[in-house]
């Protein structure tokens, strides 16, 4: 899926300098099967065309470029285009910004649920809840083609951090997030499933502790639960 900032591609992908990948991840499809040996060298050229680009980029806002990459506001190529119009040109930056958004390391910033900042490097929008998903699957599908342990565990755990910070629904997360592959779409069922049940006994909870009149504390006391785990389903 590639992230168009604006025009290029908006959402969520990086190539890390050291990583870059061809294929955007528009759909969560299935693991992708091993390179073939064309292509590396393909990426690598893809990045040597555009690294004095991307070494500008870096000279020009370290904070979003440099040792750290944060998520891109959108509309920020055309912002960037209109800020240095005798450094950058269209598409030598449409290729730059499309190597970047695809590395591993901005993917991973998109999938921890950083908000997108601008070009001072402020914080301006949270990124949508089908960027942070497409990110977190493209992440698993990269790292377990380069690994023979079963990273499904770990991706479930962040597929249902991811659900819960969304806020959404289950009906409306799965109208953001497309069709996933069949793998992936068992394993976000297990998750929706959960996230949904979690929900539920929070919702009856805090029912229960508004009919009863009672302190947190008291309440707490009343049902055998600690105080925090209370007060945790009460927010």
């Amino acid at each position: 899926m590639t992230e168009t900032l604006q025009e290029p591609t908006d959402q969520t992908t990086h190539l890390t300098q050291d990583t870059p990948v061809s294929a955007p991840p528009e759909r969560a499809t299935a693991p992708a099967a091993a390179a073939s040996p064309a292509q590396p060298a393909k990426a690598k050229n893809r990045f040597a065309s555009v690294q004095p680009v991307l070494e500008k980029l870096f000279e020009l806002y370290p904070k979003l470029f440099g040792e750290r990459f944060l998520p891109l506001k959108l509309g920020i190529f055309q912002e960037l285009l209109a800020a240095h119009p005798e450094v950058f040109q269209r598409e030598s930056l449409k290729a730059a910004l499309g190597v970047h958004t695809r590395s591993t390391r901005y993917l991973q910033s998109v999938a921890a649920g950083q908000k997108r900042h601008d070009l001072q490097g402020k914080p301006v929008e949270d990124v949508a809840p089908e960027h942070i998903f497409l990110s977190i699957v493209e992440l698993f599908q990269r790292r377990q083609a380069r690994s023979s342990e079963d990273l499904r565990p770990k991706l479930r755990k962040q597929l249902l951090a991811a659900f819960e910070q969304s806020g959404l629904t289950r009906q409306d997360y799965l109208a953001r997030i497309g069709t996933p592959a069949e793998a992936i779409q068992a394993l976000l069922d297990e998750v929706l499933a959960e996230v949904e049940q979690q929900r539920a006994r929070r919702a009856a909870l805090k029912k229960a502790f508004e009919a009863s009149g009672q302190s947190v504390e008291a309440f707490a006391d009343a049902l055998g639960m600690r105080v925090s785990e209370v007060q945790a389903a009460l927010k």
